[in-house]
């Protein structure tokens, strides 16, 4: 198999979530411990930070990344969903993985995956640990797919565990309430080993605490810690942070939740430092250059200007909040939403969040688990929002940029698939 039928063979031979949702879950990790003895437990081969929670897992991810490979390591990356190309996945110090590898593990190993019929998430979790293994990383950064007790990352010992937020999402999976998901979520605190928790409050932070005394786990708080003093966001969309050890820290990332998320990482940091050396130029050029050092796209990214576009991959009540928020502190004369959903998502308080004085263009991503254009449109009108429906996001956009005049603003997202076909448009 070339490339190309290697990765239809991915998709159409295993359950993949992006795509078709919870027909594609596997609770429990039975799988992922057979891959795991099959391939001779790559990840014991190089040190492992994990990152859940339910929000900014990937920003977070990614920020780590970037400033631990500004410290000289060799830093392999697995986070997903993926946006255009399906190596984003697994990265090296920003570079994705080789087709080449991508050919040759399935074809080796393709016997095997039969036998064991792993999902998807699975199969590329493996390929990835065996990938960081024979090109001898130092640090992998391994983000949680779902959840995170039965997750199939959580087969690593690491040295660090972090856990950025807890929302509501996947409720059919992880629990309709935050205390339900906090449980799920803490499943990857680690007898002895550290965890950095971003936010958390009430009852879901003493989950959190109860978990990691248990398993004699320290644990920080980042909202206790008061890391940054200052936060001012620059007209140009990135910020600039105040902290006693790092004046003056811009950070490339845009969107408000990035705030919280710079929080999380400068703990992460301090107790990283522990363990490995990390410069100060390191976390300044770490925070500055994330975009090109790592290949992160779709955080509140300016895609476009006269009009001014961006696109944001916030696709559930928390993230579409931030959005939302980070809306109201924008200048435009009009303001043009193009918007889709996955069908699998509680879709009435993501509509009920949404400005009411937008101009909408309702679309959806040419996978199974869109929710119907004409679909959203409904749902939409009777929350009091107005607009079109159109049966491609190449199609919506091309729309707003024909109505929306130069000083106007369109925000592009709803879902990850909607931003990963505006992606493909801008870049092509």
């Amino acid at each position: 198999m070339n490339y190309q039928e290697t990765l239809s063979y991915l998709f159409n031979s295993t359950p993949v979530f992006q795509h078709v949702g919870g027909s594609a879950y596997k609770a429990g990790l039975e799988n992922s411990i057979a891959l795991d003895t099959y391939f001779h437990h790559p990840h014991r081969k190089f040190h492992t930070i994990h990152v859940g929670g339910t929000n900014g897992k990937g920003s977070t991810s990614h920020l780590l990344a970037s400033i631990l490979q500004q410290s000289g390591y060799r830093i392999g990356l697995y986070t997903s969903p993926h946006l255009s190309d399906f190596r984003e996945r697994i990265r090296i110090n920003g570079q994705m993985i080789s087709k080449d590898y991508v050919v040759d593990f399935v074809a080796h190993h393709r016997a095997f995956f039969e036998k064991i019929q792993p999902s998807f998430f699975e199969l590329t979790m493996m390929m990835a640990f065996c990938y960081f293994s024979e090109c001898e990383v130092d640090i992998a950064i391994i983000e949680v797919g779902l959840g995170g007790k039965l997750d199939s990352t959580n087969i690593i010992s690491p040295v660090l565990s972090i856990i950025t937020n807890i929302s509501i999402d996947h409720p059919q999976f992880l629990g309709i309430s935050l205390e339900e998901i906090a449980g799920e979520k803490a499943g990857i605190i680690k007898p002895g080993i550290p965890v950095i928790i971003g936010e958390a409050k009430g009852k879901v932070k003493q989950i959190f605490q109860e978990k990691a005394e248990k398993e004699h786990s320290p644990i920080i708080f980042a909202e206790d810690e008061s890391i940054i003093k200052e936060a001012v966001l620059l007209p140009e969309g990135k910020w600039l942070f105040q902290t006693d050890d790092y004046p003056d820290l811009k950070g490339e990332l845009g969107g408000l939740a990035q705030q919280k998320n710079a929080a999380t990482v400068l703990c992460a940091v301090k107790e990283l430092k522990n363990t490995f050396n990390i410069s100060k130029e390191a976390v300044y050029q770490g925070f500055k250059n994330v975009v090109e050092l790592t290949g992160l796209q779709g955080r509140w990214q300016l895609v476009g200007s006269s009009p001014k576009i961006i696109i944001d991959t916030g696709h559930n009540e928390a993230g579409i909040a931030q959005i939302v928020n980070q809306l109201k502190l924008q200048k435009f004369n009009r303001l043009h939403i193009v918007f889709g959903l996955a069908k699998d998502k509680d879709i009435h308080p993501i509509l009920k969040l949404l400005p009411s004085d937008a101009i909408y263009y309702f679309t959806r991503a040419q996978i199974p688990r869109s929710l119907p254009e004409e679909e959203l449109h409904h749902l939409a009108l009777k929350n009091g929002l107005t607009g079109e429906h159109y049966p491609s996001v190449k199609d919506a956009i091309n729309k707003a940029k024909e109505i929306a005049s130069s000083d106007d603003m369109i925000f592009i997202g709803g879902s990850n698939f909607i931003v990963a076909e505006a992606l493909e448009l801008f870049n092509s």
